[in-house]
């Protein structure tokens, strides 16, 4: 059964400060804690706190995207909940010199930070690896070469496909916005060269989509937009919208599409590009039809359209005609080598994802999968779901359980039950953490052209 949803808006004109927040520990945390800082040979900070009653484990945190600012852990409150456990925790800022889609120098960084905690305080008995959203996927690299150093991982609300189909996705919705909604065309989609010019165009495409929300027409393009997407059609504090209300559907992606998520997601994308060299998105080749007949929402698509009266078809058919973005330069294969993981999997990991996540589809954990199961890894990855809005908007108890339940497969040498009723009990017994809201959930498949 699913919880009362935790509410997490993405707040118009957010900046990349929104995903990130350094953890502050209080003294008492865990009697009395080490708080160490140093510097790595590429200028990056790395932190560490170690309680006096170190259990021998050291938790490896892996920040998302944001300012290059050391963090060891999601929140002060589970860092907090973590020290008085007994464990350690680090982590790094990642290069400071270079862009804040970190991918080229934070894998190398963490385990930089890993050497530089074990000269400083000897090295841990056991490192569990940790990180959310772009640092879920530096966790997924760290996973799979981490043999020998790693013992385990736990992801949150991870980019655990890799950074290709996210921004292929993410092209598909906002091409379908700039040909198909008045107002759109024209937007400029790339070749950004500031944050704020990127978060300029997502605003654009934002207002059109509130023009548009007016009228049947309106309506039905921006449910075809949010398909391909990937968006979630769950962005209020009230429950989901049944599989048959297409209306409810609708009118929630187009909540969460007016709620913060482009003006984010575009003015990240000169980040992204000063990294890997460009844009590596594309859509010249893509078959939009057969995109759209893969999702989920594709009866939905079609009943709106017909309640509008207009031909989907020809919709689907401009999308063809019009195709003209390619990847620029090296920059694709760039992200292949720094932003996507093998699938190799030679550790166990558990990933945590919010199943209403605007910014990185849950659907992105099946992708993941079955990478996995094609390395013939399997046995080492769990997935488990929080009945959450929002991007990584997990309780403290959700948290702090799932580093727990990683922490006993390490020990023991087999996984306990990962089961929601299981975590669910784990995570109610952290007093003052905020409860857990795992639930029993199975991701649709991730709407995008294929490309490994």
């Amino acid at each position: 059964m699913m919880r009362s949803p935790k509410v997490a808006a993405l707040a118009v004109g957010a900046t990349a400060a929104t995903l990130v927040a350094v953890a502050v520990y209080p003294a008492s945390a865990a009697g009395t804690t080490t708080h160490h800082t140093g510097t790595l040979a590429d200028g990056a900070t790395w932190i560490a706190d170690v309680p006096a009653n170190w259990n021998g484990t050291l938790v490896l945190f892996s920040h998302g995207f944001g300012p290059l600012t050391a963090q060891d852990a999601p929140s002060a409150q589970s860092g907090t909940a973590l020290l008085a456990q007994g464990y350690a925790l680090a982590g790094s800022s990642y290069d400071p010199k270079g862009s804040l889609w970190a991918l080229n120098s934070s894998v190398r960084d963490q385990f930089a930070t890993l050497t530089a905690f074990g000269r400083q305080f000897g090295t841990p008995q056991r490192t569990i690896a940790s990180g959310d959203s772009m640092g879920g996927l530096t966790n997924s690299i760290i996973a799979q070469d981490g043999a020998g150093r790693i013992s385990g991982a736990v992801t949150f609300c991870g980019m655990v496909d890799g950074a290709v189909d996210l921004t292929d996705s993410e092209l598909n919705g906002e091409y379908a916005i700039t040909t198909l909604l008045p107002g759109a065309s024209g937007v400029q989609l790339r070749d950004f060269t500031s944050f704020g010019q990127g978060a300029a165009s997502g605003t654009a495409l934002q207002s059109s989509i509130s023009t548009a929300q007016s009228t049947a027409s309106g309506r039905a393009r921006i449910a075809l937009a949010s398909a391909l997407l990937n968006e979630t059609d769950w962005a209020s504090g009230s429950a989901a919208p049944s599989p048959g209300d297409f209306v409810g559907q609708e009118q929630q992606e187009e909540q969460t599409l007016t709620g913060g998520q482009l003006p984010f997601v575009l003015g990240a994308e000169a980040a992204i590009e000063q990294a890997v060299g460009g844009d590596p998105s594309h859509n010249v080749g893509v078959n939009y039809a057969a995109l759209l007949r893969s999702s989920p929402y594709y009866s939905q698509i079609k009943a709106l359209y017909q309640q509008a009266g207009l031909d989907l078809d020809a919709d689907v058919a401009a999308l063809d005609k019009n195709e003209s973005y390619t990847s620029e330069g090296d920059s694709l294969a760039n992200t292949e080598r720094t932003s996507t993981n093998s699938g190799y999997l030679p550790i166990p990991e558990l990933d945590v994802h919010t199943i209403a996540d605007q910014l990185i589809p849950v659907q992105q954990e099946n992708n993941y999968a079955q990478r996995v199961r094609e390395h013939g890894d399997a046995a080492n990855l769990r997935q488990s779901y929080v009945a959450a809005i929002g991007h990584c908007n997990f309780t403290a108890a959700d948290v702090v359980a799932a580093i727990n339940t990683v922490s006993a497969r390490v020990g023991t040498g087999h996984w306990s039950p990962t089961d929601a009723a299981t975590l669910n009990a784990a995570a109610d017994k952290l007093t003052g953490l905020g409860g857990g809201n795992f639930l029993t959930y199975q991701p649709t498949p991730l709407v995008v052209q294929p490309t490994w």
